[in-house]
């Protein structure tokens, strides 16, 4: 408490006094805190993950037969990782057509008093609580499926998939509509001048500028997609076994992130190294997503000389 009360009590006169130099050094501490943060994290992750990888080795990914057993202390990830697949194709196929065509319609379609709608809209979507969207999906959209199409469990992958497209759809559409407006005018103006109709310009001067920026808006989409939590926990429950067939999405079983959420309140020795380990996995994933999409970024400010 004493240092916290010191830091403050230096950082308030810094600020009256040399107001300039205390502001860079806030926010340089403030950077520095930021990046440390994100090593402790990663550090802790793989430290406690470590006597999981170390005990069973390639088993954790991928075992036949019995794939938890906490009597045997025999842990596998691989029913796990196989949902999160699943559900996260299924989302990628709601969220990115969906999401793209709604950053067409937005950026170059709508007229400006259906924007100022359109756009906040989307945006509110993507405040709504997961936890919302995963009693939506199960009480709504699984009762449906339950119904009418014969399912024989209380959740299915593609019910996930479904929910969580849409819990990804205001991602993909805001970045991407940023992506689609950053394309300059003179590109659209030289293609109107030419003859060409708004939907040609779209088509073939719009689209095909802003295609590496729309493609990282769904990589990120992907990536909210892969680290849902709450949705997939309320829909799917704690069922640890692979649909059969594979493919088989009216299927059950369980994703990383609701093996983590129904499991780390009971767990302790190497059940929860394991859930660690899953952990890792999806630290890893959504860190080379992320990585992915801001070097696709970066190439779109490249090829737009600067602009965006």
């Amino acid at each position: 408490m004493f240092f916290v009360l010191a830091f403050l009590g230096v950082a308030v006169y810094g600020w009256f006094v040399h107001q300039e130099a205390t502001a860079k050094g806030l926010m340089f501490l403030a950077t520095i805190s930021t990046a440390l943060v994100l090593v402790l994290i990663t550090a802790y992750l793989f430290l406690r993950s470590f006597p999981a990888f170390e005990q069973m080795g390639l088993e954790i990914l991928y075992t036949n037969g019995d794939y938890w057993s906490r009597g045997d202390d025999r842990y596998s990830l691989y029913p796990a990782i196989w949902g999160t697949v699943l559900t996260t194709i299924l989302a990628t196929l709601v969220a990115a057509p969906l999401g793209v065509a709604s950053a067409i319609f937005i950026s170059e379609i709508a007229p400006s008093w259906a924007h100022e709608i359109v756009k906040p809209a989307v945006e509110t979507l993507a405040g709504i609580p997961s936890i919302v969207y995963g009693f939506i999906g199960f009480t709504i959209i699984n009762g449906y499926m339950m119904d009418n199409f014969g399912l024989t469990s209380s959740g299915s992958i593609v019910v996930v998939g479904v929910v969580v497209g849409l819990m990804a759809l205001p991602t993909v559409a805001s970045v991407a509509e940023d992506a689609i407006s950053s394309v300059p005018d003179h590109m659209k103006d030289g293609a109107v001048a030419i003859g060409a109709t708004e939907w040609q310009t779209i088509k073939s001067v719009t689209l095909p500028a802003s295609f590496s920026g729309i493609s990282a808006a769904v990589l990120l989409g992907v990536g909210r997609a892969v680290g849902e939590t709450m949705a997939a926990t309320v829909i799917l429950g704690n069922v640890m076994q692979l649909p059969e067939p594979l493919y088989n999405v009216f299927g059950n079983t369980v994703t990383l992130t609701s093996l983590i959420a129904s499991q780390y309140g009971n767990a302790h020795g190497l059940h929860m190294q394991a859930l660690f380990a899953a952990g890792v996995i999806l630290f890893l994933t959504v860190m080379a997503l992320s990585i992915t999409a801001q070097l696709i970024e970066a190439r779109v400010k490249q090829n737009l000389g600067g602009e965006l």
